[in-house]
C-alpha cells in the first residue's frame, strides 16, 4: 500500500470536500478521486459518502481514520531513525492566536533559522477550537494556547508563561489620566470591543460586566484583535488586551491604559496530541519556544491589571512550574 494514498484519504477526511483537498495535496482532483477509489477496491468498502457539497465520512471510514494515523505517524519514525544520524529538519506547522503569531513567533522562527536552518515552521493563525481540531486531524504539529484551563483529555500541556493584559480606552477618554481605579459600576456603563467569544480573557470579562447589577455595558465582538485595537484608538469605546499587542501603541500615545481594576495574566500553553510521535524536528521548536518564554522571564501565577477578588471567580492554585502535564476532564471543570 502507496502511504501517500493514506495522507490523501486523511486529507480528503479532514477537509470533507475533494476539491480542498487537492489544492492542498497540490495534486489533480481526478489524482484525488482516482486513489480514494484504489483505497475503497482495496479494503473492498465504501470510505465517503459522495455528497453534493463535499464528502462525509462513512462508520468503515471513520474507523480508518485513527489506523491510518498511526500508519503515518509509523512512517515518519521510520524515515527519522534513518536520518538519525543529521541534524533535525523538515516542516513544523504550529497554530496560534494573534497576539502570539505577531508578537511572540517571529523571534522563535528566526533563533530556529539560526540554530537549525534545516527546521521550517510554518504558522498558523487559529483560535483555540481550531487550534485543539487542528491537532486531533494532524493538520498542526503544535499549538499555543491562551487559555486558563485545556480539558482535552487527548492533548498533552506544557504551561510557558504568563501574558500580562492591559484595559484600554482612547488618550482622550476620560479614564485616561485617572489616578483612582475605575470600578466595575463605572465600567459597566461603557462600550467595549473584545476579541471573538472563545477567548478567554475576552469571555471572563464579558462575563463581569454582564453580571454588574443594572449594568449597560455594550459588547461587540471581532474576530481580530486589530480590529478591536483600532475602534479604541478611533475613541469608540474600551478594550481588554494582552500588553504584548499594544506595546508600540501605548509607547506611541495612539492608546491609554485604563488603572483597575487588575485581571489575571492570561496563561501561555504549549499543547500536542497525546497520541502523535513528536519528531525531531518538532523537538527543535519545543525546545526554541522554551527558551524564547523563559528568556522573557514570565512568572507564573501574576495578576497585572484584574479582577479584585469577588468580581470574577478567578482560579487559584495554579500550575507554576514547567513540564509536560496530562489535562483531563477534572483539570478543566
Amino acid at each position: 500500500m502507496d502511504t501517500r494514498t493514506l495522507r490523501t484519504f486523511l486529507t480528503v477526511a479532514r477537509t470533507g470536500n475533494f476539491t480542498a483537498a487537492a489544492a492542498e495535496l497540490h495534486l489533480a482532483q481526478s489524482t484525488v478521486t482516482v486513489q480514494i477509489r484504489a483505497l475503497e477496491k482495496e479494503f473492498d468498502t465504501r470510505l465517503f459518502d459522495r455528497l453534493p457539497r463535499g464528502a462525509a465520512l462513512t462508520d468503515a471510514g471513520r474507523r480508518l481514520v485513527p489506523r491510518a494515523e498511526e500508519v503515518l505517524d509509523a512512517e515518519a519514525r521510520l524515515r527519522s531513525a534513518a536520518a538519525a544520524d543529521g541534524p533535525p529538519a523538515g516542516r513544523v506547522v504550529v497554530g496560534a492566536g494573534e497576539t502570539l503569531c505577531s508578537a511572540r513567533l517571529p523571534g522563535v522562527i528566526a533563533a530556529l533559522r539560526r540554530s537549525r536552518p534545516a527546521v521550517e515552521v510554518g504558522l498558523e493563525p487559529v483560535g483555540t477550537v481550531a487550534a485543539v481540531e487542528g491537532l486531533r486531524t494532524g493538520r498542526l504539529d503544535l499549538a499555543l494556547l491562551l487559555e486558563e484551563e485545556t480539558p482535552f483529555p487527548d492533548l498533552v500541556t506544557e504551561l510557558l508563561a504568563y501574558e500580562p493584559l492591559v484595559l484600554l480606552c482612547a488618550p482622550g477618554h476620560e479614564f485616561a489620566g485617572r489616578t483612582a481605579p475605575v470600578s466595575w459600576a463605572e465600567l459597566a456603563e461603557e462600550t467595549f470591543f473584545l476579541h471573538e467569544q472563545g477567548c478567554s480573557y475576552s469571555d471572563r470579562l464579558a462575563r463581569s460586566l454582564l453580571a454588574v447589577p443594572e449594568g449597560r455595558a455594550r459588547l461587540t465582538r471581532f474576530g481580530s484583535i486589530e480590529a478591536a485595537r483600532s475602534c479604541v484608538a478611533a475613541g469608540l469605546g474600551l478594550t481588554l488586551l494582552p500588553r504584548a499587542t499594544v506595546a508600540e501603541s501605548l509607547e506611541a500615545g495612539r492608546l491609554a491604559a485604563v488603572p483597575g481594576p487588575p485581571f489575571p495574566d492570561v496563561p501561555v500553553r504549549l499543547a500536542r496530541h497525546r497520541r502523535r510521535w513528536l519528531s525531531p524536528a518538532a523537538e527543535a521548536v519545543v525546545e526554541e519556544l522554551g527558551r524564547h518564554f523563559e528568556a522573557r522571564g514570565s512568572a507564573a501565577g501574576r495578576v497585572s491589571a484584574g479582577v479584585e477578588q469577588g468580581d470574577v471567580d478567578v482560579q487559584s492554585g495554579r500550575q507554576g512550574g514547567p513540564g509536560l502535564t496530562s489535562v483531563g476532564p477534572a483539570a478543566g471543570q
